[in-house]
């Protein structure tokens, strides 16, 4: 059956709206960061713990699953126990996995406690952004979500940094421990400000609604979905029969998911809300604004640290100016979301993101300095208000009230999955079109080639000076190489970001199917649906 769209009478929360979003912001801000600040601590896990590298990748993996899982449950929880109960609840798992997570004596039960924190996670993002969408009428939203935004793209950003300063000068354990004082602050603070609008009808009779079918599909799709993604490119993707196998499990969990939950009374995703074509397109926009974030943040460091020789600390503060970035544009883009209509913003920043990101891949090259490094990444982040709060602003245009929480899960779920997808085939895309540059340049390492033998002599003498002549070519052809591989790898970098930058103008074309909406208001008559 269809959601109509409901009449309910305005209802304003008892607390100040502002105090309420700082203080769901910050839970999800503890959420948000530990997506990305153990990344750097990885090595120092695996060999504290006697574990592989490889190994060490199960405490990223292990978390995004059962994030992932947990994301759309909120709705169904809320129905049960209240959504504040929920939130509430949520962090305080989160808080006491995070405590496990720190004094964790071996691999297998550091994965066990990164589970259960992914749990208490998962519920934390939806339900901030639920909160703050109830707890703001809608011509002022915008101004609220853009706070929410700060949280969702600053936290990732400074996740490396953090992680790496931790890491470095006390241990990987306090990457952990930091969460326990913020996670009692919020637990307090949660307890005392936020309350459920009368729309949120908590019955423990609704447990019993759980739909253990979806559930159970959802966690087929998406454990074969990341492991899938993580391993992928470990074990030449389809080549593995592994890879293949979970591919199987991802293909056939999504598609029996859908068809499940189309037909189910109480679904935990409720798909009949992709009905309305506003929140369809935005799904599919958010999507790609995550996807694109999270392989721009997980790109650039990457270059700056295995082709420039940067350390992970130093990596991580050439993406600082980003964040800094943010905290001044945010606002701006949540003010204009009063003023201009939702898709006219969403088009704006998808145009200042295809321009930002084909000035990068123009001038990203191995002689860019650490100024440089850090003005493209303020150049790419400052669009990001623009896309972020008008998307996730329109996706509650033209909606019921009572479908908020299901409208924020489905929003951040495809988020990360496609912020999981970016990162896994954009690495993928740098390793082919590196060997693709390779052989390229390979060609003009030949002897009738002017250049390459003026370079090699030189080499050849220089080393000779050293080395003596008996090695002296050896090592002059293994530095050109080297310095070829260099080139080849860079040049496959600025590939990414061509492609990133034609996604780009994409989404500008999708961004105009949205909906005539005035700012503040619901969308044009007739337009909501279909």
């Amino acid at each position: 059956m269809a959601i109509e769209v409901s009449s309910t009478a305005q209802w304003k929360p008892k607390a100040n709206p502002w105090l309420i979003a700082a203080t769901v912001a910050l839970a999800a801000f503890m959420e948000v960061l530990d997506t990305s600040i153990a990344n750097v601590a990885l090595p120092h896990i695996a060999g504290d713990l006697g574990a592989s590298t490889s190994q060490g990748t199960w405490v990223l993996t292990s978390y995004l699953v059962s994030n992932a899982i947990i994301l759309p449950v909120g709705a169904w929880a809320s129905s049960v126990i209240g959504r504040k109960n929920f939130f509430v609840l949520c962090i305080t798992i989160f808080t006491v996995a995070s405590f496990l997570c720190g004094i964790a004596p071996s691999m297998p039960i550091l994965l066990i406690a990164r589970v259960l924190q992914g749990v208490g996670g998962g519920g934390l993002q939806p339900m901030a952004q639920a909160i703050m969408a109830d707890s703001f009428e809608p011509k002022k939203r915008g101004l609220a979500f853009s706070l929410y935004g700060l949280v969702a793209v600053l936290a990732p950003s400074l996740g490396p940094t953090i992680g790496g300063l931790i890491t470095d000068n006390y241990s990987w354990r306090w990457i952990f421990y930091i969460n326990v004082p913020v996670g009692i602050l919020a637990f307090f603070l949660v307890n005392r400000l936020v309350q459920d609008p009368p729309w949120i009808n908590a019955d423990r009779a609704n447990i019993r609604k759980l739909d253990y079918i979806g559930l159970g599909l959802l966690t087929v799709a998406m454990g074969g979905m990341q492991i899938m993604l993580d391993k992928g490119e470990e074990y030449n993707w389809f080549a593995s029969t592994s890879i293949r196998v979970f591919c199987i499990l991802f293909v056939a969990g999504m598609s029996g998911l859908i068809w499940c939950e189309w037909r189910a009374k109480n679904p935990i995703m409720n798909l009949r809300l992709f009905k309305y074509r506003n929140f369809a397109i935005c799904c599919f926009l958010m999507a790609l604004v995550g996807g694109v974030l999270n392989a721009a943040t997980v790109l650039e460091p990457q270059f700056l640290q295995e082709l420039m020789g940067y350390t992970a600390t130093l990596a991580g503060q050439a993406l600082a100016g980003g964040g800094l970035i943010l905290m001044f544009v945010m606002p701006l883009g949540g003010m204009a979301t009063g003023k201009f209509p939702a898709r006219n913003l969403a088009a704006f920043g998808f145009i200042c993101f295809a321009g930002a990101f084909y000035y990068t891949s123009t001038h990203f090259t191995l002689t860019m300095t650490f100024g440089f490094a850090a003005w493209l990444r303020i150049l790419q982040m400052a669009a990001i208000p623009f896309a972020f709060i008008a998307v996730t602003t329109a996706a509650y245009v033209g909606l019921p009230k009572e479908a908020s929480n299901q409208v924020s899960g489905i929003i951040n779920f495809v988020r990360n999955v496609g912020g999981s997808i970016f990162i896994a085939s954009t690495g993928a895309i740098v390793t082919n079109r590196s060997l693709f540059h390779q052989a390229h340049l390979q060609e003009y390492m030949q002897p009738g080639n002017p250049a390459y033998v003026s370079q090699l002599n030189a080499l050849t003498h220089a080393f000779g000076s050293t080395a003596g002549d008996s090695v002296a070519g050896s090592m002059a052809r293994a530095s050109i190489y080297q310095q070829l591989n260099q080139m080849a790898t860079a040049q496959a970098y600025q590939d990414i970001y061509r492609l990133l930058s034609w996604m780009a103008m994409g989404m500008v074309l999708c961004a105009f199917l949205l909906s005539k909406n005035k700012p503040g208001q619901g969308p044009s008559k007739g337009e909501a649906m279909h």
